[in-house]
C-alpha cells in the first residue's frame, strides 16, 4: 500500500477507515480519518487492508474560463497562500500551500453567483513568511486592481499573519471599495473546513458599501456568520478555533449571516465611494516590537539602538510600564531620534503613562503612549509613519489613521 491509499485499519474490534499518511515511525501508521483528524497506530496490533489505490491529486483547473453573469459586480481576487489555499500533501502529511486564486472559485461554485471575478496569485506562502516587502507590493497589487475597475477586492491569506497584513493596508491604502482579506483555520480538503464559508461571507462584503481595509471570519464556531473586523483592529485570539478572530477596543464594523447574506453593522465606516483611491506603499522594515517582562534587562532596548533599528515599539504591563531602569535606554533613543511607542500586554483597555511615576520618568524621556492600539497594529503604523512622514511621526503615532485610535473604550468589548 502506498501513501494517499484509502485503507481500513481495525484494531481491538474498532476498524478505523481514512487516507493513509506517513509515520516517522516504521512500527506505526498514521491514517487521516473523514473527519479530518489524524489517528496514529502500532502496525503489528493493527490489521490494514486496502479499500481503494489513491488518485493523483490533480489541481483544479485554475485557467478554466471563468463565468461573466451579467449584472453582477467585478471583484478581483488575489491569492497570498495560507490554509485558505492549502491542502494536505500526502508525501509528507504536511498542510502546504497549493491551492490559486482561480482554484478557490473552482472550488466554490457559490462565489460566482455572487460576482464576477478575476483571480490573480501574488504569492504563494505560509502567512509566517510575511514581511514588509511583500506588504507594499501587496498594497500596489491591490491598487491596481481598484484602477482597473474591481468594485472590491479580496484577498486570501494565511491567519496567523492576517492581523499585520490587515493593518498595514489598511495605512498604506485609502480606499474607495472593499478591501477584504479572508483565510481559513483548516485546510479546504478537512470536512470540517471553515475555508468555503468565510470565502462566501467575504465575497458578499467585497460588494457591499462597507470601503475599508477588513477581516471577515467566522464569528462562531458554528456555521451561522461571519464577523467583519476592521483591519486595524482584530486579532487572533486562538490557535485552532474557527471563531479565532476578535475586534479589541471596540464591535466588529458588522456581520454577515450565512444563509441569507444579509450585511448587518454595529459601527460607523467609511462608504463606498467616499473618497479617492490613495497609496502610500513605502515601509520602514527597521523597527522593532519589544516585549517587556519582569527583570528583563535594559540591554534588550540597547542591542535595537546600537544595530540600527529606526523605530521601537514597547509592549508594557498595564497600563503601559517598563521597569523604572529601562528609562535610561527609552531616553537613549528618543535622544538618538529612534522613536519609542508604548503599548499594553493587557491587549483591551488604553495605556495612560499619567498614573504612576514610571510612566511620567517614561514619558520624561521621550516615549509616546500609543493609546488603545494594539501592539502589532503600532509596530505597522510605525513603520509606515516612519516611511512617509518621518519628521512628524511622534504627531501621527497619535492621531487616527485607519480607525486604529478611539479617544473613549466601549466598556463591552
Amino acid at each position: 500500500m502506498d501513501l494517499g491509499d484509502r485503507v481500513s485499519a481495525r484494531r481491538n474490534g474498532t476498524t478505523y477507515e481514512g487516507v493513509l499518511m506517513p509515520s516517522r515511525r516504521e512500527d506505526h501508521i498514521v491514517i487521516k480519518l473523514d473527519n479530518g483528524y489524524n489517528i496514529g497506530l502500532r502496525a503489528a496490533e493493527s490489521e490494514l487492508k486496502l479499500i481503494q489505490k489513491g488518485r493523483e491529486l490533480k489541481p483544479l483547473d485554475q485557467d478554466r474560463p471563468l463565468g461573466r453573469r451579467k449584472g453582477l459586480p467585478q471583484v478581483s481576487i488575489l491569492s497570498t497562500g495560507g490554509t485558505i489555499a492549502s491542502k494536505v500533501d500526502y508525501r509528507t502529511g504536511a498542510v502546504t500551500s497549493q491551492f490559486s486564486a482561480g482554484e478557490i472559485i473552482a472550488a466554490i461554485p457559490e462565489l460566482e453567483e455572487i460576482a464576477n471575478y478575476n483571480a490573480r496569485v501574488i504569492y504563494q506562502i505560509l502567512s509566517e513568511n510575511m514581511r514588509a516587502d511583500y506588504w507594499m507590493a501587496l498594497a500596489r497589487a491591490v491598487a491596481e486592481e481598484i484602477r482597473a475597475g474591481a468594485e472590491g477586492v479580496i484577498i486570501t491569506h494565511g491567519t496567523d499573519t492576517m492581523m499585520y497584513t490587515a493593518a498595514a493596508l489598511s495605512f498604506m491604502i485609502r480606499t474607495p471599495v472593499p478591501i477584504v482579506i479572508v483565510g481559513s483555520q483548516r485546510s479546504s480538503d478537512r470536512p470540517s473546513s471553515d475555508a468555503a464559508m468565510n470565502a462566501i461571507c467575504a465575497s458578499t462584503v467585497a460588494i457591499s458599501d462597507i470601503a475599508e481595509v477588513c477581516v471577515v471570519m467566522h464569528g462562531t464556531t458554528s456555521d451561522n456568520y461571519c464577523s467583519i473586523h476592521r483591519g486595524t483592529r482584530v486579532r487572533k485570539m486562538h490557535t485552532s478555533r474557527r471563531d479565532a478572530f476578535q475586534s479589541m477596543n471596540q464591535p466588529p464594523i458588522g456581520r454577515v449571516d450565512y444563509l441569507d447574506r444579509k450585511i448587518s453593522t454595529f459601527v460607523p465606516y467609511r462608504r463606498r465611494g467616499e473618497v479617492d483611491l490613495a497609496l502610500s506603499d513605502r515601509l520602514e522594515p527597521m523597527c522593532a516590537l519589544v516585549k517587556y517582562t519582569p527583570g528583563a534587562p535594559p540591554d534588550i532596548l540597547d542591542y535595537y539602538i546600537e544595530k540600527g533599528y529606526r523605530g521601537i515599539v514597547l509592549e508594557g504591563t498595564g497600563l503601559g510600564h517598563v521597569a523604572s531602569n529601562w528609562i535610561a535606554s527609552i531616553a537613549r533613543a528618543t535622544k538618538a531620534g529612534i522613536p519609542v511607542v508604548v503599548t499594553s500586554q493587557c491587549i483591551r483597555g488604553r495605556i495612560c503613562d499619567r498614573v504612576y511615576d514610571t510612566g511620567r520618568y517614561m514619558l520624561d524621556a521621550g516615549a509616546i503612549e500609543g493609546e488603545d492600539m494594539l501592539p502589532e497594529v503600532a509596530l505597522v503604523k510605525l513603520m509606515w509613519a516612519l516611511a512617509n512622514h518621518p519628521d512628524d511621526v511622534r504627531s501621527i503615532m497619535r492621531t487616527p489613521i485607519a480607525g486604529e485610535i478611539s479617544f473613549s473604550t466601549p466598556v463591552t468589548v
